[in-house]
């Protein structure tokens, strides 16, 4: 995942400063959670992944992972 994140971010970017690189980690890591579609967990997104945990073993959880999608969460 590091190299991922360093092949998406520094390795292609050039930043001015820290705050403009930790906001486009933090877009990278939010569209990569809730848009890649990963071959090791079967085409699920990692978060539809960790949903469908949920869902099973919800007693594992300490947090809702249906109320952490980025947006209006009524």
């Amino acid at each position: 995942m590091n190299c991922t994140i360093k092949d998406a971010t520094v390795k292609r970017y050039h930043y001015n400063d820290h705050a403009q690189l930790e906001r486009h980690l933090a877009d990278f890591v939010a569209a990569y959670n809730f848009g890649r579609r990963l071959k090791t967990l079967k085409g699920l997104t990692p978060y539809e992944f960790i949903c469908k945990r949920w869902t099973i073993e919800p007693e594992k959880f300490n947090l809702n992972p249906l109320r952490q999608m980025p947006g209006l969460n009524i």
